[in-house]
């Protein structure tokens, strides 16, 4: 159902001790200017706690890596003017997000968000994002959580550019931020994902999609002579307008333009019918 957001939500007003907590993260690190964008944004709404990796860990889906130190390193940043303390964490996003809710927040958040991230993040591929990654792990705390991602050119992927605009990002972000809090949680709604065009305004629309099942991200294996050689594989984006699923996310952020609002559920387990799926693996089991 296609909807145009409005400005009409209600902002309680709240003392410094009621007001919402916040945790922040990312998955392109904590130097990352779109998540300084976000934090700015979302310290309209409450009390935002930032604890992002301290690396770039782009890909690193929701993985608790054994090699992760878990060290703390609490830091100064400027945003427009103003101190902020934020913590440098030594882990994945996933685990930033576990640090933050376990020793660094006085209680649990009321929302967790992790962005704003530099490239969409789409299909049934999000499950290497560690933006999605780090949603998901504040989810399973039982916290409502929001990812967003803000489509740029690739070049942009793994950088700290300063050259793109976030503004309309940081307003959509603030947007869904509030509406989540908000509305009582629904079943099976554990996560959003926020995919915002490069060309978008606040006056954008925005649609609930699913995930699209065509590759958008497809792999690609650096060309090498030995197999021992070193070789990265990276990957091109592909787009089969004639292929890819009208109510998807794909179409609603490349072909129609609009934002597209992805409900996620920790429960990966297929919606298929189990009875029916039973007798199917009954009848082939005894053909053996």
């Amino acid at each position: 159902m296609t909807r145009r957001h409005s400005t009409d939500i209600i902002r309680a007003v709240m003392t410094d001790n009621d007001r919402p907590l916040i945790l922040l993260t990312n998955d392109d690190g904590i130097r990352s200017p779109a998540l300084w964008a976000a934090a700015e944004a979302l310290s309209e709404i409450g009390f935002v706690t930032v604890a992002a990796p301290r690396e770039q860990s782009s890909g690193a889906g929701r993985s608790m890596p054994v090699t992760s130190d878990g060290r703390l390193a609490e830091e100064q940043v400027d945003i427009r003017g103003k101190k902020w303390k934020v913590y440098a964490v030594g882990g994945s996003p996933a685990q930033a997000v576990q640090h933050g809710i376990l020793e660094l927040m006085p209680r649990k958040p009321d929302l967790v968000v992790a962005g704003i991230n530099y490239g969409e993040n789409l299909t049934t591929g999000i499950t290497v994002s560690g933006t999605v990654g780090a949603a998901l792990e504040g989810a399973s705390f039982g916290v409502p959580a929001l990812a967003v991602s803000l489509e740029v050119p690739a070049e942009y992927y793994l950088t700290h550019s300063d050259t793109i605009d976030f503004r309309v990002a940081k307003y959509f972000t603030a947007y869904f931020a509030r509406a989540l809090m908000d509305m009582q949680p629904m079943a099976d709604v554990d996560v959003l994902k926020v995919d915002i065009p490069s060309d978008a305004s606040e006056t954008t629309e925005w649609r609930v999609t699913r995930l699209s099942r065509q590759k958008y991200y497809v792999p690609v294996v650096s060309p090498r002579a030995l197999l021992e050689d070193p070789a990265n594989i990276q990957f091109k984006i592909e787009l089969d307008r004639d292929k890819v699923e009208t109510d998807s996310d794909v179409y609603a952020l490349r072909i129609d333009r609009m934002v597209s609002v992805t409900p996620l559920s920790l429960d990966i387990t297929s919606r298929v019918n189990f009875p029916e799926l039973e007798n199917l693996l009954k009848a082939k089991g005894a053909q053996c």
